[in-house]
């Protein structure tokens, strides 16, 4: 009898989970759907969720219309190189100022912090003026070089190093350990799951950037994904279902990833951020 009560509520909880979960993921499920559409039953009256037959000629002709295997080419490799790069810089960043003591450590991590607060839109031509003058426009380092560390991912790394004991570091300068040895054995192996959550969000990040690529890359061949995919919308035509088959194409190395590092995504998130 006591279970009643119990299997009462856990069932409209189940429907109102399953409700919003079913209400987020259906622009991803029409997107899907939509791949496989005719053009004319994207907009159809009445209109129809499954399309009468699956279309994969959506896939194929997104691929003529544009460079598609070129655009996911530069997308993968400026999202994994500034990946790696923010992975080394920020954890240098973050270790020296959450284990070094120094003057004015607090000062520079609150301008850090206060960086966050900052539309990118505000910093997009101070930033595409630097790297003109630098002659860095339509490359791969005008992508990848303004991006190797970040605010977001040194206060990440910095929340999570501080919950990390000082006692291990302690007894490892008892044994003789530097500050190199006990970040590279004692800090980075213990800092796995944040080290994950940051690349994930990073990896994110890069992958789905639209702004800077459009202002700083005329060149299609460093062209980015994002940019590839809005060339389907001209004044005269929309091919919806070419835009869909492309943005279907875009999802799959994200899935891929968050499959592989949901684990360490997780513990990462729950711990990183509420500590001191």
């Amino acid at each position: 009898m006591r279970k009643i009560p119990s299997l009462w509520i856990r069932v409209p909880l189940y429907i109102v989970i399953i409700t919003i979960m079913l209400l987020v993921n259906l622009p991803f499920i029409w997107m899907l759907v939509t791949a496989f559409k005719h053009e004319s039953e994207v907009f159809s009256l009445p209109p129809r969720f499954y399309p009468d037959f699956f279309d994969f000629r959506n896939f194929a002709g997104a691929m003529e219309q544009i460079p598609m295997g070129r655009y996911l080419f530069n997308s993968l490799f400026v999202a994994l190189s500034v990946t790696l790069l923010q992975l080394v810089f920020n954890s240098f960043a973050a270790y020296g100022l959450s284990r070094l003591r120094f003057k004015g450590r607090d000062l520079i991590f609150l301008i850090l912090v206060g960086t966050l607060m900052v539309p990118p839109e505000v910093t997009l031509v101070p930033l595409y003026i630097i790297v003109k003058n630098l002659g860095m426009i339509d490359s791969y380092r005008v992508l990848i070089i303004p991006f190797m560390s970040s605010a977001f991912g040194i206060f990440l790394l910095r929340q999570f190093f501080l919950g990390i004991p000082r006692e291990l570091e302690e007894a490892a300068i008892i044994d003789g350990a530097g500050r190199v040895k006990i970040f590279f054995t004692i800090i980075l192996p213990l800092s796995k799951p944040a080290l994950w959550t940051m690349s994930l969000f990073t990896f994110i990040a890069h992958w789905n950037e639209y702004m800077w690529p459009l202002v700083s890359v005329s060149d299609p061949k460093y062209q980015m994904i994002q940019v590839g995919i809005s060339q389907f919308v001209s004044g005269w035509e929309t091919r919806w279902t070419y835009r869909m088959a492309a943005s279907a194409l875009t999802v799959v190395p994200i899935i891929i990833f968050f499959f592989f590092v949901q684990k360490q995504f997780v513990e990462g998130i729950s711990v990183s951020g509420i500590k001191e």
